[in-house]
């Protein structure tokens, strides 16, 4: 259905695209310039040859269209944040919900980490569904505010399963 990809140069003009219109509605940012983009992408591309790498971008591609972005953000203590845009001409396809489970499958098997947590705008549960359907478990909500008012964003995490045999993070030498 989708794959995920590194972000290459040459994608700045779809990132802008993929933030505006209706998709930056519950974000906390306006649609991007083409000079915002071109800096995003240099800046994932960046990111991609840290090591330690502390933060990860996807392209979300369905063919050769890049029709959204999925990250996460190392946070410490083995847990990361993660989160997702769609463009809006893609919603409604399951594409969300491929990335994320493409994304917990890379991010258990490919680094350290232990947890991802999400969250999203209470007035976008759409969101929530996603994350729901991936197999994230909703915990708890965080404050923000929204205009100026104080609202309640609802808080999603899923956590490393332990592979057979293994007991509090060490192999089970009791079989």
């Amino acid at each position: 259905m989708i794959t995920l990809r590194d972000l290459v140069p040459g994608d700045a003009a779809a990132v802008q695209s993929i933030y505006s219109g209706a998709s930056v509605t519950f974000t906390r940012r306006r649609p991007m310039t083409i000079e915002e983009a071109t800096t995003y992408v240099t800046t994932a591309i960046a990111q991609a040859r840290e090591t330690p790498r502390e933060r990860w971008c996807f392209g979300v591609t369905a063919g050769d269209d890049l029709v959204g972005l999925i990250k996460f953000r190392n946070r410490g203590a083995g847990h990361a944040t993660l989160s997702y845009i769609l463009r809006e001409d893609s919603w409604g396809r399951g594409y969300g919900t491929d990335a994320v489970r493409q994304t917990i499958a890379y991010a258990v098997t490919a680094t350290h980490l232990d947890r991802l947590s999400a969250k999203h705008h209470p007035d976008n549960p759409a969101s929530g569904r996603v994350l729901a359907k991936a197999g994230f478990t909703r915990t708890t909500a965080c404050q923000g505010r929204v205009d100026g008012a104080p609202v309640a964003y609802p808080v999603y995490e899923i956590h490393r399963i332990p592979a057979p045999g293994f007991v509090g993070g060490a192999p089970d030498d009791r079989d």
